[in-house]
């Protein structure tokens, strides 16, 4: 008994057909933002990735550049940026700039629901 008996070559060298891979999952895998999620915002309890990959875009990096800011007009210097950005948005950056600016932040106000409305 040859291998080409047990295991057809053309699956074995990977020639089964150009127009699908063997063995290709049919759920795409989803990109990580390796610099968001290693950016010191990132410290700020239940921060989303996606927003701080917007602090990045914009230009703010570290966390004192949060302090003194008004989380609206960072808001629109995001939106300037990418006018699709989700309303949603603001509460996490009204929470990053209360997280900033307090040394001793209560643990109810780490919640971007808190920051809603």
């Amino acid at each position: 008994m040859a291998i080409e008996d047990i295991i057809p070559l053309d699956i074995l060298l990977g020639k089964h057909g150009e127009e699908e891979p063997l063995h290709e999952n049919p759920k795409k895998k989803k990109k990580v933002d390796r610099e968001a999620m290693a950016s010191p915002i990132m410290r700020i309890p239940r921060m989303d990735v996606r927003v701080v990959r917007d602090l990045l875009d914009i230009g703010i990096r570290e966390l004192y550049e949060l302090r003194g800011r008004a989380a609206e007009s960072i808001f629109e210097e995001v939106k300037k940026r990418k006018p699709n950005t989700p309303e949603w948005t603001l509460a996490y950056l009204r929470m990053a700039v209360y997280f900033c600016e307090e040394e001793n932040p209560e643990a109810q106000k780490l919640h971007p629901q808190f920051w809603t409305g």
